[in-house]
């Protein structure tokens, strides 16, 4: 079960702490926490869907314990920047833009930041969001849309030098 879960379970972890050494704590709670709840599994989802609870849980709370409100994600992939810098000014600029995302991200509402993590950084179908913030549907379509809506707004000025 562990072998078969791990990586997914850390990836989760990944997109909403963003330290290796955190994400793999935060891993072993997980299991930890499955282990000693196990009865409590209701089977109304699969038991993927309530690891991923657990997970997502686990993190947010890690979250508001040290008081983080910053997220780092890489922007390779959701604005377009380049690998590997040419020069100390991009290599500037392009610091400059994670932290502006990261704060951007932060900003996010609860809802909307768990929904765009589960999609853009672990790659999930709003479907799987769904089940795993227990909201129907159209509410994942929604909370993703006012995400980017409110991303694209805070982070203006670099969409319009990539879009």
């Amino acid at each position: 079960f562990i072998k078969e879960n791990q990586a997914q379970v850390f990836r989760v972890c990944m997109g909403f702490l963003h330290d290796k050494q955190e994400a793999e704590d935060i891993t072993q709670e997980v299991f930890l926490e499955v282990f000693k709840s196990i009865h409590y599994f209701k089977q109304t989802s699969s038991l993927s869907t309530w690891l991923y609870r657990i997970a997502v849980n686990k993190c947010l709370n890690t979250l508001k314990r040290q008081k983080a409100k910053q997220l780092y994600i890489t922007l390779q992939g959701l604005v377009g920047i380049k690998n590997t810098p040419a020069n100390s000014q991009e290599i500037l600029e392009l610091k400059e833009q994670k932290t502006e995302l990261a704060k951007a991200i932060a900003a996010l509402p609860e809802n909307q930041r768990i929904a765009f993590t589960l999609a853009k950084y672990d790659e999930l179908s709003y479907e799987e969001i769904a089940e795993i913030m227990n909201v129907s549907l159209s509410s994942v379509e929604s909370l993703l849309f006012r995400a980017k809506a409110n991303l694209k707004k805070r982070l203006q000025k670099y969409y319009e030098n990539y879009f």
